[in-house]
């Protein structure tokens, strides 16, 4: 790679030199093992990058499946499955093993989310030791296919409003599974159009008439290759991307299922028809059902992040081979690389690229712990899924923008197939809703906020967060909050009051930290504000909340970019003195300080930031990036993609 510079670094600035299998090894963490196996897969079958573009729909299908069953045989996909089932018993890393999925073809990594994370985690998770011993080892093996069928045409987010009934029928100790109309048919379900064998179907369980609320239960969906008596199968035909997966519509026409088809670990009905289960209140028992599918979201945040240093590393790598334009007297042409507004473009999707990462890290390991060990506090399963949103939220987001930007920046060769842009585009803009529409899920991130994770969180929609903030004292939510405190704070950070030196303390990370703090803890204080003044003048709960929904997404974004610098702060003061450390230290202060710059109205307009100082942080946001410029190749390298899987010849091929 030809790394060669023509715009000197910062005066006095002591470039570090970079350890990149030191680096990569901070990045695997303790699921490097993993991840290397992950990653040598995907070159087994890097064919499947040109075979997307050349194959017919049911051709690419059949082809992602054979992928996914070979990837089964070696064990990437079982770790998260306990070990007497063929499993490896890690859920942390089967989530890495997950993220690094990314690195390849999309669809394979989709089909491998459907099979063993949707499907198969429904079946641990929501099921009983009778579920686990009949499916277990034959979905684990990838002998056995099937589908997570949740989502209706009519109903996506608002599951607890899906209209498809199970009846039980006591005198035949059967459920009959009925589809309700056209809104109630499921929908864009992963494995259903050609490979799916069973589903857990998601349906309001009636017993004796009485409705219980949404529960799960397994549905065999074909027999003999063809689909069951009273089952319909659609097609949902050709995507904008992920042709690889078959999604399909599922209906059923009184479809009847033994009782023991009940994924019965939260609640059961006896053969005689009576319902029971440990947890009375019927929200609480329908949040901690879908609690324990949290790893989805877990998952498909990760997945996003890698898709983004896919097109990271191609477009870094082409910035350092192409030139363009003549720059001084000797007429030799600039690397792209060079350009101030190149390195503004990229650079900072770098470091929020690795600050991502680490805040990945975070939450994998916080699923790990919660899913590991015994039943555990509620209020730390509330976080965990309050995390998962956000994290989520943000690191698909930014695989959205970074993709597109990388595109960008490549030019017209971006726009090859071969170059990997448009599939990722295509492939990827669908995480944005998978597991939730991100604007849905930093609504549940606030509602979390506002009710400081109480008990009664589970069993509040978005009306009774309403009511439940309102009755709280504003002031109680301010002192919680300490917004007087970090404001003391801020100012101790900047030294000299009014009249202190605009460049003083930008690279101080406790001056970053403080920061985001404030701007999250001041919105959540306002909206609190909003909702009870709002409810106080007797308006309609659901009105006020509407009108505040855009500064709820605010509050959500800040408390999640907050907690996202925390895990790139505290990762890297863990790594030992040396070059990396300094790399990251830099990386980080990127991060921070075009974090603050990209909303500098809100801190002007709150009095956190003068004209002068907003100025000093974009001069720094610059000074950054030409510190970070001769590292750049490195940087990328570090995250271990292999040349296969970034295919793009023209692009990153030798100078």
């Amino acid at each position: 790679m030809n790394t060669d510079r023509t715009v000197p670094a910062p005066a006095g600035y002591v470039q570090p030199e970079i350890d990149v299998p030191a680096l990569t090894g901070t990045l695997d963490g303790p699921y490097a093992g993993i991840r290397d196996l992950v990653r040598a897969n995907l070159v087994t079958y890097a064919s499947i990058l040109e075979e997307a573009e050349e194959l017919s729909v049911d051709a690419y299908r059949e082809r992602v499946r054979d992928i996914v069953v070979a990837m089964a045989r070696t064990g990437q996909t079982g770790m998260g499955f306990p070990k007497e089932y063929g499993g490896g018993g890690d859920v942390g890393a089967s989530i890495a093993a997950f993220e690094t999925l990314a690195l390849g073809d999309l669809s394979v990594l989709v089909k491998v989310g459907v099979q063993f994370g949707l499907f198969g985690g429904a079946i641990l998770h929501l099921g009983t030791e009778r579920h686990h011993d009949a499916h277990l080892p034959d979905l684990v093996a990838g002998r056995l296919m099937g589908c997570f069928a949740m989502t209706e045409t009519g109903h996506g987010s608002n599951v607890q409003a899906l209209g498809t009934v199970a009846r039980y029928d006591a005198a035949a100790r059967e459920f009959v599974i009925t589809t309700e109309g056209d809104q109630a048919r499921k929908d864009y379900i992963g494995n259903a159009a050609r490979h799916g064998q069973l589903a857990v179907v998601f349906a309001q369980l009636e017993v004796g008439g009485t409705a219980e609320g949404v529960h799960a239960f397994v549905v065999p969906i074909r027999a003999g290759g063809k689909p069951a008596p009273g089952v319909s199968i659609e097609d949902d035909g050709r995507k904008m991307g992920l042709n690889g997966v078959d999604n399909g519509r599922l209906r059923f026409d009184d479809v009847r299922v033994p009782r023991e088809a009940l994924l019965n670990r939260f609640a059961d009905v006896t053969p005689e028809g009576v319902y029971e289960s440990a947890i009375d209140n019927p929200d609480r028992r329908f949040f901690t059902m879908l609690g324990t599918l949290v790893q989805g979201r877990v998952s498909v945040g990760g997945a996003g992040v890698n898709a983004a240093k896919v097109a990271l590393a191609v477009a870094v790598k082409y910035a350092l081979r192409r030139r363009q334009f003549a720059a001084g007297s000797d007429g030799e042409e600039q690397l792209l690389l060079d350009y101030g507004l190149h390195q503004r473009r990229l650079l900072p999707l770098v470091a929020r690229t690795y600050a991502l990462h680490f805040a990945q890290d975070v939450v994998r390991a916080q699923l790990h712990d919660v899913f590991s060990g015994p039943e555990g506090d509620p209020q730390e399963r509330r976080r965990l899924e309050s995390r998962a949103a956000g994290t989520k939220a943000l690191g698909t987001w930014h695989a959205t923008r970074v993709i597109q930007e990388c595109r960008e920046a490549c030019g017209g060769a971006g726009y090859l197939a071969v170059n990997r842009f448009a599939a990722l585009k295509a492939d990827s803009d669908i995480f944005t809703t998978f597991e939730g529409d991100n604007h849905v899920l930093l609504q549940l991130v606030a509602k979390g906020l506002l009710t400081d994770y109480a008990s009664e969180f589970e069993d509040l929609d978005q009306l009774g967060m309403v009511r439940h903030v309102t009755g709280l004292a504003v002031e109680t939510v301010i002192e919680k909050t300490s917004v007087h405190k970090l404001l003391e704070r801020v100012r101790d950070l900047l030294p000299g009051g009014d009249e202190w030196d605009q460049e003083a303390g930008l690279l101080d990370s406790e001056y970053h930290l403080a920061m985001l703090r404030h701007r999250e803890e001041h919105l959540l204080a306002g909206v609190a504000r909003r909702l009870k003044a709002g409810v106080d003048r007797k308006r309609d709960p659901g009105a006020v909340f509407s009108e505040v929904q855009d500064h709820v997404i605010a509050v959500a974004r800040a408390h999640v970019e907050r907690l996202v610098l925390e895990a790139f702060v505290e990762r890297t003061r863990a790594v030992p003195e040396g070059g990396n450390k300094v790399a990251l230290g830099l990386l980080c202060d990127l991060f921070a300080l075009s974090t603050i710059e990209a909303d500098r109205a809100w801190f002007m307009e709150h009095g956190r930031l003068t004209v002068q100082r907003s100025k000093a942080i974009t001069r720094e946001v610059n000074d950054l990036c030409r510190k970070i410029r001769p590292l750049a190749g490195d940087l990328v390298d570090a995250w271990g993609i292999p040349d296969a899987l970034l295919r793009a010849p023209d692009l990153v091929g030798g100078p």
